[in-house]
């Protein structure tokens, strides 16, 4: 399938809690990735993600899809000019991959993914 959703991440005000709630609910695997705020969900087969806290302390938690795309670049200027508004513009995650996030025309937010063809350790993204 073409430009499948490959990452969910949790953005919420308190990681602690969420790591407990959803460690409990489910069988993820949660990994705290060593010199970032941020906790790695690996749930086996399957779309995993990550938690974060918050970059927005006013914002109500909330649950961020991705979507795999060839050239982040161009999906993210595709969005544009069919209505979307660039939340936050192409940004590189070191060595990693390229990510962006857009509001459709709707009111949806989505994050566009393009994964960096030389990393593979987060395999959830791959």
């Amino acid at each position: 399938m073409a430009n499948p959703f490959v990452h969910v991440e949790l953005m919420t005000t308190d990681v602690a809690k969420a790591k407990e709630f959803y460690g409990g609910l489910f069988d993820w695997k949660l990994e705290d990735i060593p010199g970032m705020d941020y906790t790695l969900i690996n749930v086996g087969e399957g779309t995993g993600g990550g938690m974060m806290k918050s970059v927005q302390p006013d914002s109500p938690p909330c649950w961020l899809a991705y979507v795999a795309v060839d050239d982040a670049l161009v999906a993210t200027e595709k969005a544009r000019t069919l209505g979307a508004k660039i939340c936050k513009e192409v940004t590189e995650i070191p060595g990693v991959g390229w990510f962006s996030v857009i509001t459709d025309p709707t009111g949806a937010t989505l994050a566009l993914w393009q994964m960096n063809p030389d990393y593979r350790k987060f395999t959830a993204c791959a």
